[in-house]
This record gives C-alpha cells, sequence and structure tokens, in this order.
C-alpha cells in the first residue's frame, strides 16, 4: 500500500514513511492509495487486538504482520482493562461507544498508546537511526495522550503546545505534571487553532527542517495530520458493529449509523475509511459545539474559518481550522490541484467553498448538527436522570445531536470521547449541584452525587508535582523546535 499527498499526487511514500514523516513537505496530509475491503463477517469474530491487527495490515503492507499482531495485543490489554471497543447501552437503540477506558481517560489512548510502537518500527523499516522531534498542537486530549505514550522512548524527544485557558483544569494538569526524560510542554497564548498553525508552520519550513537535518534530527507529528493516528481508530467502528452483530441486535449486513463529537474531523473520518472498507455504516453524523464551522460547511459547502472563537465546556472542539477536512476532500474530487487550491485559500482569506458535486457526495454520508452550553448541560442532566448515564461535556454534545438524526430500527451508536472525571465542575454544574472552584474537589462532589468512582489516574493527579509552566507566542514555537539537540 502507498500513500500520496492530498496536495500533490507525485509525492508517493511507504506507510512506514508517512507514519515516521507525519505531514508531506508541501503541507499535505498523506491518504492511501485505495481502501481495502474486508470480510467483515469475519473481523466481527474477533476480538479486539486481533481485530486491530488484522485492519492495520490491510493499510501497513510494509510492517512484518507478527510485529503488527504483537503491537495490539500489547497496546489493548490490561491497559485498557478489558474494556477496548466497550459499548454501553443507553436508550432504545441508542448506544455509547465508551473509548476513555485507556491510560488518560479519552479516546486518543487508541491511536497514541499503539503509534509510538509503529514510528519505532517505521524507523527501523527504513533503516533511520536519526532523533525523531514530534510537536503536538492539542486542544487538550491529544497533548496528554501523546506525551504518555511517547515519555522515555529511545530516540525520540516531544513538545506539546496547547492554548493557555483552552483546557480544562484537569486536562492541563495531566500535561503540567507529565514525566519522562525527553518531553516538554507550553502554554500558548491564544486558541487552539493559533497553535495548529505554528505547528503547521515549522513542518512547512525547510530552512529548519535543513538545521534540524544538520544535527541528525527530523520532525514529525502525533496529530491527527499523521497516518498513524488516524489507522488505529478506524478499528473501533468495526468493534462497535461486531458488539451489536454479538448481541442480536443486528443481522450481519444491517446498517449502524454513529454520532461523532469531533473538531479536528479525524475521529470521523475514521468511520468514513470503515464504510469504504466495507463496514455497513448507515450516517455519519458529526456534531459540534458552539464552534459550529463543520455545521455549517456540511450543510452549505462553505468553510469559513474566520469568524468569532468560543471557549466552551467541550473545549477538545474548539476548533475552527479542521485539519483532516481536507483528506475527505480529496477523497471527494479525485484532485490535488483542487484541494491544493481550497487550503491555498482558506490560508490566505480563511474560507473556501467546494463545488456542488463533491458537496453532494460528502452529504451522502454525513449528516451534522451542533449544540448550545445549554443544550449541553440539558443533555448532560437527562441523560443522568432518564438512563442513569453518566456523560461528560463532548459527548453530551453527540447525545444532542444525536437525537436529531435516529432512523427508526436503525441503532445508533454515539462515540464517548472522555471520561466525564475530566471536566468535573461543567458535569457536576448540568446535574443541578453547586460546583467547586477546585476540580479535585468537584471530582470528589461528582463522586459522592452519582456513586460512581473518579478514574485512579486522573484523581491521582493531585498528589503529582508540575514540571511545565512556560508560556510562549505562536512563534515561538520555532524557537522551541530549534531549541532540541540530537
Amino acid at each position: 500500500m502507498q500513500f500520496f499527498s492530498t496536495r500533490d499526487q507525485s509525492r508517493r511514500v511507504s506507510a512506514s514513511q508517512a507514519i515516521a514523516q507525519g505531514l508531506s513537505e508541501e503541507g499535505g496530509l498523506f491518504v492511501p492509495e485505495s481502501f481495502p475491503q474486508v470480510d467483515v463477517g469475519a473481523l466481527c469474530e474477533l476480538d479486539y487486538p486481533a481485530m486491530a491487527a488484522a485492519i492495520l495490515r490491510e493499510y501497513l503492507t510494509d510492517y512484518d504482520p507478527d510485529f503488527l499482531a504483537g503491537a495490539a495485543a500489547q497496546t489493548y490489554g490490561a491497559a485498557f482493562g478489558g474494556k477496548a471497543g466497550c459499548l454501553a447501552p443507553v436508550e432504545g437503540e441508542t448506544w455509547a461507544l465508551e473509548l476513555w477506558h485507556g491510560p488518560t481517560c479519552a479516546f486518543k489512548d487508541y491511536a497514541l498508546q499503539l503509534m509510538p510502537k509503529l514510528l519505532v518500527e517505521a524507523k527501523r523499516n527504513l533503516g533511520r537511526t536519526e532523533k525523531t522531534l514530534i510537536l503536538v498542537a492539542t486542544s487538550g486530549d491529544t497533548g496528554k495522550a501523546a506525551l504518555d505514550g511517547y515519555h522515555d522512548i529511545p530516540g525520540v524527544e516531544i513538545a506539546v503546545f496547547y492554548p493557555t485557558g483552552g483546557t480544562s483544569e484537569i486536562q492541563r494538569l495531566q500535561m503540567a505534571t507529565q514525566e519522562g526524560a525527553n518531553v516538554a510542554v507550553y502554554a500558548v497564548r491564544g486558541n487552539f487553532d493559533d497553535a495548529q498553525t505554528g505547528v503547521k508552520r515549522v513542518f512547512a519550513d525547510k530552512d529548519i527542517a535543513a538545521r534540524l537535518a544538520g544535527r541528525n534530527i527530523r520532525l514529525s507529528s502525533a496529530n491527527s495530520i499523521n497516518w498513524g493516528r488516524l489507522v488505529p481508530q478506524i478499528v473501533y467502528y468495526f468493534a462497535a458493529y461486531a458488539r451489536l452483530l454479538k448481541a442480536g441486535r443486528i443481522a450481519l449486513g444491517d446498517e449502524v449509523d454513529f454520532c461523532v463529537p469531533t473538531g479536528n474531523f479525524g475521529d470521523i473520518l475514521a468511520g468514513y475509511y470503515a464504510k469504504r472498507m466495507g463496514l455497513p455504516v448507515g450516517r455519519l453524523v458529526c456534531a459540534s459545539n458552539k464552534n459550529n464551522v463543520l455545521t455549517d460547511f456540511l450543510r452549505t459547502g462553505a468553510y469559513t474559518a474566520r469568524r468569532e472563537f468560543y471557549k466552551t465546556s467541550s473545549p477538545s472542539m474548539d476548533i475552527l481550522v479542521s485539519s483532516n477536512l481536507e483528506r475527505l476532500l480529496y477523497h471527494v474530487t479525485g484532485s490535488d490541484a483542487e484541494v491544493a487550491a481550497l487550503m491555498g485559500r482558506l490560508a490566505r482569506e480563511g474560507s473556501y467553498t467546494v463545488r456542488p458535486e463533491p458537496l453532494a457526495a460528502i452529504q451522502a454520508s454525513f449528516s451534522c448538527g451542533w449544540a448550545s452550553e445549554e443544550e449541553v448541560a440539558a443533555e448532560i442532566r437527562t441523560r443522568w436522570e432518564r438512563d442513569g448515564y453518566l456523560c461528560d461535556t463532548h459527548t453530551a454534545v453527540a447525545f444532542h445531536v444525536a437525537e436529531q438524526h435516529k432512523r427508526q430500527g436503525t441503532p445508533m451508536v454515539v462515540l464517548s470521547t472522555a471520561s466525564p472525571f475530566k471536566f468535573p465542575r461543567s458535569v457536576l454544574a448540568a446535574l443541578g449541584h453547586a460546583a467547586p472552584e477546585n476540580d479535585f474537589e468537584a471530582m470528589q462532589a461528582l463522586e459522592q452525587a452519582t456513586g460512581r468512582t473518579a478514574p485512579a489516574s486522573l484523581a491521582g493527579l493531585r498528589q503529582k508535582p508540575e514540571r511545565f509552566d512556560a508560556v510562549i507566542d505562536p512563534a515561538q514555537i520555532a524557537e522551541v523546535a530549534l531549541g532540541c539537540q540530537a
């Protein structure tokens, strides 16, 4: 399987190269040359690690299959407490795919616990011995998951950049207390898009790349712009389908709809890849918060990033420039030149509009909607009081939007992307309780109010010392990169 850039089809690389490099030299994202067709029934007979290995093999064809099997078994075993691909009933035909039972209590663990293994193996496959410098922009969850996955990995350094004041306090502490000799964390003045743009500019700067190469250092990314982040996420769509099949809620071939809370579009794009591989996915429902740029685009075909930015109770979705939408645009247009022109327009003017034909192709698979802050709070309370289901703010966005798109007789799987204890003040307030200012006191109050227990990895943050407190401007991200030592 070869991969090529969304902006230049002539730039073809192997899977190992795509994962080691992260982003194409001209700024494009790597996409697979084709969508392998799989035997859905056979896949659904496998447990989660075996299913992951089978799907990975379809795309990572230059990796040793035995390595992939071992890496999947190691990743999705004890670290997820036997709950990889856990599907919980909520009400009627609505289900929650709980993706937060990993080490950092967010769905990013599914990719970022595996991705370091893929990167190390990619370098081995390519015969490369240089140091890899990973730069990560995060709106909250990716940062901690990447730090946890890459800390103390030989030959790798990782620097994470998050918007100052743009995460929950628990998310910030998860990053600021991270252990490891090869990790660094920076708060960036501005919002997530400022941090993400700063990182992308470093990747696009040939002078920086040359100066680092002179010291035997190469850049890579752990954001979902890297193909190694996306391919593991395809797996849990198949796993959800398999759980419904085994529970007798569907027959093989029946459609299942998925509602995904997303800002950078990677998590829902993985569902599109699963559909293109033959999984009977009906509608992919894109759920946005008040930063509803994706909702507007999916309805009209016009993408406008220069708009008011809102800090919400679902901060991991507070994004206005959705990187992975570029991959979808390539798949529906088939034209690198068209995608390059659209992305150039976005960079220069902050907006673009797609032609009617690509928009129709997108709308054939995707639906959309968004939730206000009031609707998010109401959804948290409704799910708890009516169904006894406790969810976080991001998942509540998806539950609210899913309600608008349910189809009679078709299961709706909501991707539950984070533990409610990562956002204890917002969840507690939504349930009608006074929320203490301190997140750990709020966590304890949420436990008392619900009878649920906070994950030990979150509760334990209170005792961990903070290691990182630097605050920088977006332009200083380049200085951080150049400060890396071989």
